[in-house]
């Protein structure tokens, strides 16, 4: 029985660089926001039973909290790995570069103070992927790549990425790493979902394409709206919920929502699941983040493994979704 779960693990996972993931990235935001230490725990630890390997956070996480000053997501994690032993386990992902109030940036003392922060909090020696979170234009790509590439030579990150990066800054950075034969974004990490798509698609998504560099997209579920809990007159408990609901507002979220019920309906899914495997499906897409408060919300999220929606069923949540 172990090894057929073992099998079935291997055959679900997705590759992003030398990296093997699971198809569904549980997003650290909610680590010390929403969720305490022991709600983390309990999350954490049921996506990893169910075969999740991949974790995504930050070093800002969460300062926009009243009372906190970020780093609160790494230290649960951190203090989760050590609990339970299993760092070797994780395809860990964080980020650098943002601040609340004021940005960390991007220079070369900025990104390395940032990541030995980072793996304090983490206790841990070297983190998987590791993200600009918010590009510094005020910074070269050829100082910001030059710095990366010297933290992977040290053995301190495995692969690089990018999160918040224009198209023609992420082209120039892919072009001098090319050049001087350094290490290169191997990944992307926009907003982008069913009811924001403009953003990805189009210059930022081609280059993502041309460079063979894997999407892992944020906000995949609206805030929560695309779980379909958001409808007129309902009044949903989460801190969330002013941001969610704004989508109502809009012909694209109220179509959306009517394409989501019927692919739904068909699958006997839940909408969380149909709207990321649309996003699962989207070239480039390898594993979009979502985050779960609770452990009773993670299901309908690491059920994207296992559903493929019809081309007829992707044709009508991408045409509802213009």
């Amino acid at each position: 029985m172990a090894d057929t779960k073992q099998t079935e693990q291997a055959e679900n996972r997705r590759r992003i660089g030398e990296l093997s993931v699971f198809p569904l990235s549980l997003g650290g935001n909610v680590f010390g926001w929403t969720a305490d230490e022991a709600e983390s725990f309990a999350v954490l630890d049921a996506y990893a039973a169910a075969g999740g390997n991949f974790i995504d956070t930050a070093d800002v996480y969460s300062a926009w909290v009243p009372g906190n000053s970020g780093g609160e997501s790494e230290t649960i994690l951190g203090n989760w790995f050590a609990s339970r032993g299993n760092r070797a386990d994780i395809v860990l992902a964080t980020k650098v570069g943002a601040g609340v109030p004021t940005p960390r940036g991007l220079s070369a003392a900025a990104i390395k103070a940032g990541l030995d922060e980072s793996l304090k909090r983490l206790r841990t020696d070297y983190i998987d992927l590791y993200y600009t979170h918010y590009d510094d234009t005020s910074v070269p790509v050829e100082e910001i790549i030059s710095t990366l590439d010297e933290l992977v030579k040290a053995g301190k990150v495995r692969q690089i990425a990018a999160s918040n990066i224009s198209a023609e800054r992420l082209e120039a950075a892919l072009d001098f790493s090319a050049k001087e034969g350094l290490a290169r974004y191997v990944a992307l990490q926009p907003h982008y979902n069913l009811v924001s798509r403009d953003t990805f698609e189009g210059p930022l998504a081609d280059v993502a394409a041309r460079h063979d560099v894997v999407t892992l997209p944020y906000y995949a579920l609206a805030s929560g709206f695309l779980t379909g809990k958001y409808r007129p007159g309902a009044s949903v408990d989460s801190a969330r919920a002013e941001g969610a609901a704004k989508y109502l507002e809009t012909e694209r979220g109220q179509k959306v929502l009517a394409a989501l019920d019927d692919v739904a309906a068909n699958h006997g899914a839940a909408h969380a699941t149909v709207a990321l495997a649309w996003l699962a499906a989207q070239p480039t897409v390898v594993a979009p983040i979502a985050s779960a408060r609770t452990v009773d919300q993670l299901p309908a999220l690491l059920a994207v493994a296992d559903l493929k929606l019809t081309e007829q069923e992707l044709a009508l949540l991408t045409s509802a979704s213009e």
